[in-house]
């Protein structure tokens, strides 16, 4: 009898080893990139935001924005942790004039952190056109600095990565995710940090969560934290469990929750983080991005690229987002690596997508195998190569209104 044809490869090759080389920042963080960040503070200036940036997207320009016209602090906050983000060099604030953000508290964080910053207010600028106009000089007259930007070397052990997943299938828990989850263990173990989040999708794994917190308190409050958001989506009458989860294959919550937690690894964890609270040492956290206190206005957390907003204003530089289903959602500060979880999707969506985690599934590839590969594709990403997202030139981003209570005494061991 003859043996079987073997199978083709549909593995992504993975890239060459680059020398990686950082942006310096005055408060001891590195860049992955050096954008600059065009933003609004209302959404009356989001149109002439847009027009400005528009013409230099593929110079490094990326455009994010709040659309709210009543204060926020949770806002104000996720607003002055991206506009000083390591991946961000310089940054033009776009106001309507009458909104209620706190646009010169904004600018003056932006400006003590060292990086060029400007205000441009629409109704004392001239209008659309008069705004549009100054805003494309003063982008202009800086772009060509920011390209000409010294860098330093750049080890693992500077990088702040997140995890994320979205549209996941029944192959999602047994290939890509797991994937992630041993690349997650290599990364911690060279120095870096890495978030996980999406506690709305690790209920029922709370006490595996606990078994390996760094101290008691810890693991109280990561209990605390899935337990909220069990009781939020209960409150709010659905989950993040949705029509396209069951189409492709996922048969129950605690399926999906078992996938999502494989993201994790495991090594032990060393906190729990809120948006905008950067991690005190390298390790593992949680990030809890679900809303203290009752169902109230805004979005709830079951959005993908809010949640990878927050995640990149707790200082995230890239993120590892998989899916099943086939999304194709970037980010607008921090390079998205997007890893799939079968080899249909990947043939069938390959310009979108950097890893394929099928191969797995096909007999072709170890989890460990496609574990390593991501920890290359870090590098890469990391060196300045882009990844599919940015050369598709996505740049989504999600800012709305969310309330956080201050994190508990024992979220953050000493």
């Amino acid at each position: 009898m003859n043996s079987p044809a073997p199978l083709p490869s549909t593995a992504s090759p993975a890239p060459a080893p680059v020398a990686m080389r950082g942006y310096p920042r005055a408060d001891g963080r590195k860049g992955i990139r050096n954008f600059l960040l065009v933003a609004y503070l209302v959404e009356c200036a989001h149109h002439v935001a847009r027009r400005i940036a528009s013409p230099y997207q593929g110079d490094g320009v990326q455009l994010i924005g709040f659309p709210g016209c009543y204060p926020s602090d949770y806002a104000q906050r996720v607003m002055e942790d991206l506009a000083t983000h390591p991946n961000v060099g310089a940054v033009l604030l776009v106001s309507l004039g009458c909104e209620e953000f706190q646009r010169a508290r904004l600018k003056e964080a932006i400006a003590a952190s060292g990086r060029e910053v400007e205000l441009l207010t629409i109704q004392s600028a001239g209008g659309t056109t008069g705004s549009v106009a100054k805003g494309r000089a003063w982008v202009e007259a800086r772009l060509a600095a920011l390209a000409a930007a010294p860098t330093v070397p750049l080890a693992l052990s500077d990088l702040v990565i997140g995890t994320k997943c979205g549209g996941s299938d029944g192959l999602s828990g047994v290939t890509i995710n797991p994937a992630v989850g041993h690349a997650s263990d290599l990364l911690v173990d060279a120095g870096a940090t890495v978030m996980f989040e999406e506690t709305c999708e690790l209920i029922g794994c709370e006490t595996h969560m606990a078994a390996r917190a760094a101290t008691p308190e810890l693991a109280a409050a990561l209990t605390a934290a899935v337990r909220k958001a069990d009781s939020y989506y209960t409150e709010l009458g659905h989950g993040s469990f949705g029509g396209g989860n069951i189409k492709y294959g996922l048969s129950t919550l605690e399926e999906k929750s078992l996938g999502a937690y494989a993201k994790s690894g495991s090594r032990p964890i060393s906190g729990v983080l809120k948006p905008g609270v950067r991690p005190p040492a390298p390790g593992l956290y949680l990030m809890d991005t679900v809303n203290d206190g009752p169902v109230r206005y805004g979005i709830p957390n079951i959005n993908d690229t809010q949640t990878i907003t927050e995640m990149v204003a707790s200082g995230c530089h890239l993120i590892l987002f998989t899916t099943g289903a086939g999304s194709v959602v970037g980010q607008a500060l921090a390079p998205v690596i997007k890893g799939v979880s079968n080899s249909r999707v990947f043939t069938r969506m390959e310009d979108d997508m950097d890893i394929n985690g099928g191969t797995i599934a096909d007999g072709i590839e170890g989890v460990a195998d496609v574990g390593r590969r991501i920890v290359d594709a870090v590098r890469a990403a990391a060196s300045g190569l882009p990844t599919k997202s940015e050369a598709l030139g996505h740049q989504e981003f999600i800012l709305s209104y969310k309330t956080y209570e201050p994190l508990g005494p024992g979220c953050l061991p000493v």
